[in-house]
């Protein structure tokens, strides 16, 4: 058999090259003929950059930049391959969830920043295309503080200079922009979110940040206040364009001052690390992450791998720390084979704890024939 590992990260766990790693040394237990693949994968979330470190190659560059919160410095660090002249860049790097403790998380106040001073950083380097990362974030400001750390300035009514955080998007009246022109810029998706509204950045993703309903409230009406004013002076519309609300409208910011455009995150990782020349020939290809849950099947990991696997006739098994569809579910997206390596009995902290174990004890039983 020829099978094809391309596995996500199992958040808070494994990475994913640590995932498909102990996937290998399972099927080389089950299936020691089979020709195994390696593709660990990501779809624009953090750990992206990592991904297409292990694909590509390149340098990484240090940097000590502006954190979330203000006053708050991080080191992040940021992938360059000199000689294309490409920097990819992960936003979690500088402006992550994981970067404040729950207690300290509080979308009025973070700002992206030290994304942009990121940004800035490659394109001082002489950066010609960027792929810029978007998940895990833990701020919900338009992308105004990365902008800001491009030269952007945002002015209120009085005419003075607003700090860009969420707190003051419902306060920003006038655009002041750089004189710069912009490399091509991508932006990395691994949701479809809109900027604002029912599924927007701040009513789906702000409570996780750290926002009360009071704040996703005002983080909401912020949000459409910074996409009417960019509307008015910019003359680009905001509001219908999926992803926009990704990592709090950095997409949307990113569109409006960087003249950005957004892909899907796994569509141009998958393309990168080649992974449809490996699956030509495969019998199977296993992929998962952490929850396999309907988030999974719009834009992930597993959606992209599976639509690529069908698209060449090989079957499809999914490994996860929980499988939180029905079986209908998974088989109506292609899916044959879906495996949660926890008990159902065990509480998220153990799994987490013992995914490593679990996952090759799962990989190892799984009911593969070519």
């Amino acid at each position: 058999m020829k099978i094809v590992i391309a596995l996500d990260k199992f958040k808070g766990s494994l990475t994913a090259a640590e995932a498909c790693a102990i996937v290998q040394r399972a099927l080389l237990l089950a299936h020691p003929g089979a020709q195994l693949i390696l593709k660990p994968l990501a779809d624009g979330g953090d750990g992206t950059a990592e991904t297409l470190h292990t694909a590509l190659g390149g340098e990484w560059i240090t940097r000590e930049v502006s954190g979330p919160l203000p006053d708050m410095r991080v080191t992040a660090k940021y992938l360059w391959l000199a000689r294309e002249g490409r920097a990819f860049i992960e936003m979690a790097q500088a402006s992550g969830l994981v970067l404040l403790p729950p207690e300290e998380r509080n979308p009025l106040l973070t700002s992206t920043r030290g994304t942009g001073e990121l940004l800035g950083d490659a394109l001082r380097r002489g950066a010609q295309h960027i792929w810029l990362t978007v998940g895990g974030s833990a701020t919900v400001d338009g992308g105004t503080g990365a902008a800001a750390a491009l030269g952007w300035q945002f002015l209120g009514a009085s005419g003075g200079t607003l700090a860009p955080c969420g707190e003051a998007l419902s306060r920003i009246k006038k655009l002041v922009a750089p004189s710069h022109v912009w490399p091509q810029i991508e932006v990395l998706c691994d949701v479809d979110n809109p900027l604002c509204g029912e599924h927007g950045a701040a009513r789906v993703f702000g409570p996780q940040k750290g926002a009360t309903p009071q704040m996703v409230t005002q983080l909401d009406a912020g949000l459409r206040n910074l996409a009417a004013v960019v509307r008015a002076q910019l003359g680009k519309d905001l509001l219908d364009i999926p992803g926009a609300g990704a990592a709090g409208g950095l997409a949307a910011g990113a569109i409006a001052f960087l003249d950005a455009t957004l892909v899907p995150g796994i569509t141009a990782v998958m393309h990168a690390c080649k992974l449809e020349d490996d699956l030509v020939g495969a019998d199977w290809v296993i992929t998962g992450e952490g929850a396999f849950d309907e988030q999974s099947l719009r834009g992930k990991v597993v959606a992209g791998v599976a639509a690529l696997a069908r698209r060449h006739g090989v079957k499809i098994a999914v490994l996860a720390g929980r499988v939180l569809l029905t079986e209908a579910q998974w088989r109506a997206a292609g899916i044959d084979v879906a495996a949660a390596i926890a008990p159902p009995a065990m509480s998220t902290p153990d799994a987490m704890r013992q995914a490593a174990a679990l996952l090759q004890a799962t990989a190892r039983q799984l009911p593969l024939k070519a």
